[in-house]
């Protein structure tokens, strides 16, 4: 079993011990859905601690999404909700890239690439993802990529 699968599952008893109802709801959640992709697919694996970053991430993308569409529906408790909830995920995600150090990362896949103009973009995401991996979201790389390579 992965260390931070570990983590969650340990954190999710005292949690409930604590009748901590955000953080059980929450961590809940995440378990279930390392459980699913665990299970997705032909044969059942278990998860390495990057793919449990992986399933993290996504479900944090997808409390701010929802945060977002509560926000802008003019439903500010069930925002509110969304957003304590992406706090949970976050603490168990490793920190979030600088604006500095994305555009780093993707200057040195540019070079290492030899990329240039929009035909350099999928090379460069290529080689700048697993860079990334969970520390900054897909759109964010890719709108620096495309800033970078004036595509």
């Amino acid at each position: 079993m992965s260390d931070l699968k570990e983590r969650l599952e340990t954190d999710l008893s005292t949690a409930m011990k604590a009748r901590d109802g955000l953080r059980t709801r929450t961590l809940r959640m995440a378990l279930t859905a390392v459980k699913n992709e665990e299970v997705a697919g032909k044969q059942a694996r278990e998860l390495s601690d990057d793919d449990v970053v992986r399933v993290l991430t996504r479900e944090a993308k997808k409390r701010r999404e929802a945060a977002t569409a509560f926000a802008d529906a003019g439903r500010a408790e069930q925002a509110q909700a969304e957003r304590d909830e992406g706090a949970v995920l976050e603490e168990y995600l490793p920190a979030q890239l600088s604006d500095e150090e994305l555009t780093a990362l993707v200057a040195d896949a540019i070079a290492e690439t030899g990329a240039a103009g929009p035909r350099g973009i999928g090379p460069v995401m290529k080689a700048v993802n697993p860079k990334v991996a969970g520390r900054a979201e897909g759109g964010r790389v890719s709108a620096e990529v495309k800033r970078q390579l004036g595509a």
